[in-house]
């Protein structure tokens, strides 16, 4: 009977289980890092699809070991990342599969890895080096009320996550120590205020725009209900510079928008930058930009410049510019808010619930319509060139608005200035309030039922819709995201109902570019 027991102890032994997390798309999903040592010839397998830098830490993880004075197991050692069907890459295995070796080797006592995950890349010396996607994987360790180790350098993006136990270690040897009771890791706690969770003031003013009182008007609109918005006008009115003042008038986002903005940041190239992370993305793409950097993918998918503008503005400059592949992925997010990029090995979600502003010239040489330039193309290369953008985007975008060039009077110094971007930002504020409070959401994001049930209208606005439908030939998608904006300039106004006023403003956005730009009566 004791040799029995004595069996069992040793094979005990011989096993580990590590927790760790892989990235698929903006979610870490739960791996289990297995190690098992058995007789034969000294040798280390990883199964369980690890692509090339995962089969490589093979050697980053002996040397680890024995720099750290370690010993490293002379026996057949078998690593299965587990599920067996999911793809794993990166170095974020390193530590996970170090720890079981050790752990496996009796080095280390299995028992007191398991309430935490541990993600890290090792150095050859056994330092730890930082690896992308902490923030996502602390959100996720935290619903299951585990501690989550890894690298300095992450630790602070990490502790984002505020209910999510974070330990930041320096190299392999300090966290054995921290496991054996030899030394103790400093729990990082209330982590949000390490970093500046203001959003910045606005530093580029609405009053520096001069004139331009329709579109300073639409910007105000399309900010408080969260419209997309095309401006249309030849070059040097003011497009570009109009579009970039809207994130200072915008809402502030809420702590779950920006952890869902910020977990995105973190699994991209460019990482999570912690400066005023609480402040909305503009991301403005230049027109060469490929499918892939606009939407996202990859070999193992990774976010593009739709998903990074995630509950921020995303702004297309010269959009016909654009190809027209490029433009038509454009769809889906704009209206489901949500990027799937589908692989042979994996499908990934990307949230893209964006703000589309694009801004565009009347023709190839910019001046069709000017009252002062004389338009140079004919009417088969303006009608070539409006095309470029499809009707099913221009159908999404909710304001169209035609942008013209103004007087020298109101671009001199002394000229009037308009209404700065704090003025103008709380009015947005409170009519964002006022529809938080309705229905939980922006009038940009209203369903069908819901805009049956909060954009009624008299039979008289009815017989203008009817009108304006026929006029301008608009879809239904069209009419309803014209009430959507009649909604929008309703509660700027303070108002429960829609009035006359209100839809005659929403379909002046949608009627004034089908009048101003038609090439046949060029």
């Amino acid at each position: 009977m004791a040799v029995v027991c004595l069996k069992l102890v040793v094979s005990c032994v011989n096993l580990s289980v590590v927790n760790s997390r892989a990235l698929v798309g903006v979610d870490a999903v739960p791996v289990t890092v297995e190690v098992h040592l058995a007789g034969g010839l000294p040798a280390l397998s990883i199964v369980g699809l690890p692509e090339t830098a995962v089969r490589e830490s093979k050697d980053r993880v002996r040397a680890a070991l024995l720099n750290s004075g370690f010993d490293f197991p002379a026996r057949r050692i078998t690593v299965n990342l587990a599920p067996a069907d999911l793809p794993k890459s990166g170095g974020r295995f390193d530590l996970p599969i170090a720890l079981g070796l050790l752990a496996a080797s009796g080095q280390l006592d299995p028992d007191c890895l398991a309430h935490y995950e541990f993600i890290g890349e090792l150095a050859l010396g056994g330092e730890l080096r930082s690896v992308e996607g902490a923030l996502p994987t602390a959100l996720a360790a935290q619903q299951l009320d585990r501690g989550l180790v890894l690298p300095d350098s992450n630790v602070v993006e990490a502790g984002l996550a505020e209910r999510c136990r974070v330990y930041g270690c320096a190299s392999l040897l300090q966290l054995c120590n921290h496991l054996a009771e030899a030394g103790r890791l400093e729990q990082l706690r209330h982590t949000q205020s390490a970093v500046d969770t203001t959003v910045p003031p606005a530093t580029l003013d609405l009053a520096d725009v001069r004139g331009q009182f329709q579109a300073r008007r639409a910007l105000e609109v399309a900010a408080a209900g969260g419209h997309n918005l095309l401006l249309v006008g030849p070059p040097g009115t003011g497009k570009s510079m109009l579009a970039s003042r809207l994130p200072g008038i915008l809402p502030p986002m809420t702590l779950a928008e920006a952890l869902e903005t910020a977990s995105i940041a973190s699994i991209s190239h460019g990482g999570l930058g912690l400066a005023h992370w609480r402040a909305r993305p503009y991301r403005a793409p230049h027109h060469t930009s490929s499918g892939v950097a606009l939407v996202g993918g990859g070999s193992q998918p990774k976010p593009g410049e739709v998903s990074l503008a995630h509950n921020g503005v995303l702004f297309l400059d010269e959009l016909p510019e654009f190809t027209r592949s490029v433009l038509d992925v454009l769809r889906e997010p704009v209206e489901n808010g949500v990027i799937t990029i589908s692989r042979a090995g994996q499908q990934a979600d990307f949230p893209a619930r964006i703000q589309l502003v694009a801004a565009m010239n009347p023709c190839p040489c910019g001046y069709y319509g000017d009252t002062r330039e004389p338009c140079r193309c004919g009417p088969e290369m303006i009608s070539r060139y409006q095309s470029r953008v499809s009707g099913p985007l221009l159908d999404r975008i909710d304001i169209q608005i035609s942008v013209q060039r103004i007087e020298y009077a109101q671009l001199r110094g002394d000229a009037a200035q308009g209404e700065h971007s704090a003025a103008v930002a709380e009015r947005v504020s409170s009519s964002h309030a006022r529809q938080i409070e309705r229905c939980g959401k922006s009038n940009s994001q209203m369903t069908a039922k819901e805009v049956e049930a909060w954009c009624t209208l008299t039979e008289e606005q009815h017989g203008w819709l009817a009108a304006a439908l026929e006029k301008f030939n608009l879809s239904a998608r069209a009419i309803h995201r014209t009430l959507k904006v009649a909604r929008t300039v309703a509660d700027l106004s303070g108002s429960d109902a829609i009035q006359r006023d209100h839809l005659r403003e929403a379909l002046s956005y949608r009627s004034t570019l089908n009048e101003q730009y038609r090439p046949a009566n060029k």
